[in-house]
């Protein structure tokens, strides 16, 4: 209870703040972060020493959902608040349309509607300063951050991975070089840090700062490597363990030290700019998002860079291992660890950072929910989390939707016209199809979608054979 009362005084008191008093928010997000890429997650290989410090005194949710497999819809849906499908993007910019499937995939937008009103926009708007570094991914010139509400942006292009590799020269129209050797994950820590040092201390600050680690290419950081390679000699079996998983292959064990590296260095990057604002008398008054855009590479044709098991699968596909993510929110003079275990979404960040910050803005027509409810031991209102992928995917994923509500988990395979139920509480790993066991759970969960995609106007939401369904369009209606 004491607990409690400190986390309402905390928001409570933030709530009531003048403007030069509002508290600054850092969001950090990286590429690819699968659940079992941190320590606190009981990665068996991988270090991440700053990272699970920083989850001592947050909220760590550890039913923290991705809103999409991959990574663009994701970052629209928590640039905007939406569903993905709401704003048309249901797959990475821009896709891929594979010739000879069963299926046609919907046609998606290449870049985020300048018409959406975005979490910058609000933030600017409330007198924030407002600077992204690092990947974008929402769409090209004229589409870039600077468009869509922020200030300044360094590093943020419509590429989704770097197209330099890691060491510069990076390619990156957004990003001057550096000197031969400098690390892309160092140098955009660096500008982050900079742009916050230079800031108009007059008002408060929004920074996202969006790694394209663990994104491939897999490309070694060369300062951690060698621990790596050294750590594997302790494993009695350094072999990869693998399991087929549809036409691919998915990894059972943390192996690869290359990968490794990479997880180590955007550790230790979150550990350089924590620091920097614990140094400079800003990190208590600073509302910290520390997330990730989708699960872990761990199911692909070869055999994949990481592991996120126990959970099935990885990104690109809709059972866990490809949805489900670390995910932190440490409020403004937070002391200690709170575990939510409510299942929480993407595009629940956009109301929670509004209501934290106490930001006035209009935007009414968002899907996400406010957590703060929950950091207060309340509930909140949702009956399910619903995700739409209607798409085919290098990881060799075929077109599918899923949803999930309380324990358990519906998941649709359009192609094979097929669906599975799985009971999250007591398999985890989504192993054993319950969905003949329980006909009428999964007859309800199988139903109970139909009103959010009537809702969800603005895409496709469900693919037949011989014929493309269409909500609200001149196609053929539900």
């Amino acid at each position: 209870m004491k607990k409690i009362t400190l986390l309402f005084i905390t928001i409570l008191i933030f709530s009531c703040s003048n403007e030069n008093e509002k508290p600054n928010l850092l969001f950090i997000l990286v590429d690819d972060l699968g659940w079992t890429d941190v320590s606190y997650n009981k990665s068996d290989y991988y270090e991440t020493f700053h990272i699970d410090n920083l989850s001592e005194t947050s909220m760590l949710f550890d039913n923290a959902y991705a809103a999409s497999s991959v990574c663009s819809p994701t970052r629209a849906a928590i640039m905007t608040g939406k569903h993905p499908a709401r704003v048309n993007i249901t797959d990475w910019i821009p896709g891929l349309d594979p010739k000879n499937k069963p299926l046609l995939g919907p046609v998606d937008r290449n870049e985020l509607p300048l018409e959406e009103t975005t979490i910058a926009e609000v933030l600017r708007d409330n007198n924030y300063s407002t600077f992204y570094s690092g990947k974008w991914h929402l769409g090209s010139e004229g589409h870039y951050p600077e468009d869509q509400g922020f200030d300044i942006n360094i590093g943020g292009f419509e590429k989704g991975s770097p197209m330099g590799g890691y060491y510069s020269p990076y390619k990156n129209p957004r990003l001057s070089d550096g000197p031969e050797g400098e690390y892309l994950t160092d140098r955009l820590t660096l500008e982050t840090i900079q742009l916050i040092r230079n800031r108009d201390t007059n008002k408060p600050f929004a920074a996202f700062l969006s790694f394209y680690n663990v994104h491939t290419p897999i490309q070694e950081n060369k300062e951690f490597i060698d621990y790596y390679v050294d750590k594997l000699k302790s494993y009695e079996n350094i072999s990869p363990q693998t399991v087929k998983e549809g036409d691919a292959i998915t990894l059972l064990n943390q192996r690869n030290a290359k990968y490794a590296s990479m997880v180590h260095a955007t550790d230790q990057n979150v550990g350089r700019i924590i620091n920097f604002l614990k140094e400079n008398d800003i990190y208590d008054n600073t509302l910290i998002i520390f997330t990730s855009d989708n699960g872990g590479l761990s199911t692909q044709r070869r055999v994949a860079p990481t592991s996120v098991y126990p959970l099935r699968a990885g990104k690109g596909w809709l059972y866990e291992g490809g949805i489900r993510i670390p995910q932190l929110i440490k409020l403004p003079k937070q002391k200690n660890k709170e575990i939510i275990s409510e299942p929480v979404v993407s595009y629940d960040l956009f109301p929670t950072i509004a209501n934290v910050l106490n930001l006035n803005h209009s935007v009414s027509d968002i899907d996400g929910l406010d957590l703060s409810n929950l950091f207060l031991k309340k509930d909140i209102e949702r009956d399910f989390i619903f995700w739409h992928f209607p798409h085919y995917h290098g990881s060799m994923w075929k077109p599918g939707s899923a949803l999930r509500n309380n324990d358990w988990k519906l998941v649709e395979l359009h192609e094979e016209n097929q669906v599975e139920l799985y009971n999250l509480r007591d398999d985890l790993s989504e192993t054993v199809d319950v969905s003949n066991k329980f006909p009428e759970i999964r007859e309800c969960l199988n139903i109970s979608p139909y009103p959010l995609l009537i809702f969800l106007s603005s895409s496709v939401l469900r693919y037949s054979v011989s014929m493309i369904i269409k909500i609200g369009s001149e196609k053929t209606p539900i």
